[in-house]
């Protein structure tokens, strides 16, 4: 393979691998803050003892987001020089925006997250996770308004050099695709924390562990998976109905849409032949595509062949990742909707097939951002600025070996990285929430029950436990 194909495959393996840690921590992120805002304001100790549980899991995870992001500015330099040389003026500064007011912003109040609650009140500490959680959110919006500009550019002039220059910053950060991105990755976020705490909840109930707390974490995700789901579907159809808009040849890639017409039919599943421009095996459904596209019985939708082969993505890649990400919307979304109804017959917490089918949907919402961001990134091809700058003028000139050679150091590494965080996520997850007991102000000290001595009710709010005959 040739350096641009194996550039291609290292910048989507190092990417595709660290989409999945702000997948979990933007969600997770919110989630502590909201318990840290219960905890604080409820005096309930289930929620300070769940808050504790998920602090340490979303650390490993915000480490490991870290890490893996650092590489990515290092290797546009390194692997893709074409790219930077031409984008540098536009994405330049928004990645420097994204450190100032993002990374800084969870990096100056994460030590108090994890460390500090012993240390200052709990207003403070609630006051930390939000600042952290609203960094999470500004990370989000800086990156993915640079992504946006590139699926669809904005706001910028091209010099007679090649150059991307800003005429309007505000168009090119509020740039066509941004707000429905947004949205659909930040929801995607959500509903992939709600099922993570969803499947470890379920977890602890199947045990029989920490049932109280395991209670209220799983009844918490699954209230909230039953509003994101559904909500994720508005918005990705208000997403697709803007990317026919604006990234039609995407659109009918991942529809497996050949012709242009009116009245088009949707394509369950196929197999796309670009050598013969059609769908073998194809199931469709007539008009639907045309109706939930463009809201219309009849509506006119743009196929692949309205544009010469060169520039069309590689469809079949398109087309099966979007199945795959819908397909797991809809189990998603028949999960929530039974756990609503098992709520609402008082059997959310007892019904151990349920607790067995949320635990094996834990991964699902990282599978299914996978999907989605392959669908965003191959379906732009051939282009990396979409429209304007072709991928294969974009890659650095590197020979075919040394990119080889990173690939599988990287590879190597990142697998260690992955092991080593399954090995004390697990840890963390088999181990539980501390007894409630520990985290309660008002608890009686071990040892000192029988004598009816109780620790006063603001004495020491913030100490740590103390151990059974100290």
């Amino acid at each position: 393979m040739d350096a641009l194909t194996l550039s291609r495959i290292q910048f989507a393996f190092t990417i595709g691998f660290h989409i999945l840690w702000p997948a979990f921590t933007i969600g997770v992120a919110s989630f502590v803050a909201f318990l840290s805002f219960r905890w604080w304001r409820t005096d309930n100790p289930v929620y300070g003892a769940l808050m504790r549980f998920w602090i340490r899991i979303f650390a490993l995870g915000f480490g490991m987001g870290v890490v893996t992001g650092l590489v990515l500015s290092y290797q546009i330099g390194t692997n893709w020089s074409g790219f930077s040389r031409a984008v540098s003026n536009v994405l330049g500064p928004f990645f420097l925006y994204e450190v100032m007011t993002a990374f800084f912003l969870e990096a100056g109040f994460i030590g108090i997250v994890i460390f500090g609650e012993n240390r200052v009140g709990r207003g403070a500490h609630f006051f930390a996770c939000l600042m952290v959680a609203t960094g999470t959110l500004f990370s989000a919006s800086w990156i993915l308004a640079s992504n946006s500009w590139m699926q669809t550019p904005a706001g910028y002039t091209l010099d007679a050099d090649g150059l991307f220059h800003v005429a309007d910053w505000w168009a090119a950060f509020f740039n066509p695709s941004f707000p429905y991105r947004f949205l659909h990755m930040v929801c995607a976020s959500y509903i992939t924390g709600s099922f993570v705490v969803a499947g470890v909840s379920a977890y602890h109930l199947w045990r029989r562990q920490h049932v109280e707390v395991a209670r209220k974490g799983f009844s918490l995700a699954m209230g909230a998976a039953l509003v994101l789901v559904p909500l994720q579907l508005v918005i990705g159809d208000a997403h697709g109905r803007n990317t026919m808009r604006h990234q039609p040849t995407k659109l009918a890639a991942m529809e497996g849409l050949w012709d242009s017409g009116s009245g088009v039919a949707a394509t369950l599943i196929a197999w796309p032949d670009m050598a013969a421009e059609r769908n073998r095996f194809e199931i469709a459904i007539p008009h639907a595509a045309s109706l939930y596209l463009t809201h219309s019985w009849n509506g006119y939708v743009q196929g692949l062949k309205a544009v010469p082969a060169a520039e069309r993505p590689y469809v079949p890649l398109v087309f099966f990742a979007f199945r795959i990400m819908v397909g797991i919307g809809i189990v998603l979304l028949i999960l929530a909707i039974i756990g609503g109804v098992l709520r609402w017959r008082g059997r959310l917490f007892t019904t151990r097939w349920f607790q067995l089918a949320a635990m094996a949907a834990t991964p699902l919402g990282f599978i299914a951002v996978i999907a989605g961001w392959t669908v965003t990134e191959t379906g732009r091809q051939p282009y990396v600025v979409y429209g304007h700058l072709r991928t294969a003028d974009a890659v650095a000139p590197l020979a075919p070996g040394a990119v080889l050679t990173s690939l599988l150091m990287f590879a190597l590494v990142y697998n260690l990285l992955l092991l080593a965080f399954f090995w004390y996520g697990a840890r963390v997850v088999i181990r539980g929430p501390a007894a409630i007991a520990d985290v309660h102000p008002n608890a009686v000290r071990p040892g000192l029950e029988q004598a009816g001595t109780a620790v006063p009710s603001r004495a020491r709010p913030y100490t740590t436990p103390i151990a059974a005959g100290e």
